[in-house]
């Protein structure tokens, strides 16, 4: 089971929003039958194992193993991944594009920039899997209490200055066989926690 699952067919997308088959996936976490699945989310068995084939053509779910039961034959499905990622790639055409509108002040354009992260990192993690090798990558999250609107705009025009100089120092254009890479620094409001 992969820990993240990236989902960038809306096919598949669909499938995986209906809620009962998402409570199915999270139910899956863990190994279960669909007369077992049925009694968790209280619903007939017939129409678990209806949900549980479309998650399974979708390639959501998997067989774990097959168990005889009297003269049956027992299906233990697990979901593919502990937990998924829609791409903005699902939504084709309309997916957020940053280059559209560059203003590093509003938070639609930050937002389209986190929807272009999502869509390249899953796309690297997708191409990762199936070659069975890891991705090389770096995030650094911490949260800060500005005390005036004043201390913000001064915090984030020396982190700009900061970011700058780094990749001044580290940016090789000549570099046979170099690889670039995309830095992302982001500030937004905190979400309180509940």
């Amino acid at each position: 089971m992969l820990d993240v699952a990236v989902i960038e067919d809306p096919a598949v997308a669909e499938v995986s929003l209906d809620p009962v088959r998402a409570r199915l996936l999270a139910e899956l976490a863990q190994p279960s039958s669909a007369t077992m699945l049925a009694a968790k989310v209280g619903l007939p068995r017939q129409k678990v194992n209806y949900h549980l084939r479309t998650l399974e053509q979708h390639g959501l779910v998997e067989l774990a193993e097959e168990r005889r039961k009297g003269n049956m034959t027992e299906r233990v499905m697990r979901a593919t991944a502990a937990s998924y990622v829609i791409s903005p790639t699902a939504l084709a055409a309309v997916q957020p594009d940053p280059e559209r509108a560059p203003d590093r002040l509003s938070a639609r354009w930050l937002l389209a920039v986190a929807a272009r992260l999502v869509r390249d990192v899953g796309n690297l993690i997708t191409g990762a899997t199936k070659a069975d090798k890891r991705v090389a990558t770096f995030a650094l999250d911490g949260e800060v209490r500005f005390a005036t609107a004043a201390d913000r705009a001064a915090f984030a025009e020396e982190l700009a200055t900061a970011v700058t100089t780094l990749v001044a120092k580290y940016h090789d254009e000549t570099a046979a066989g170099g690889r670039a890479h995309r830095v992302v620094v982001a500030v937004h409001p905190s979400i309180p926690k509940e």
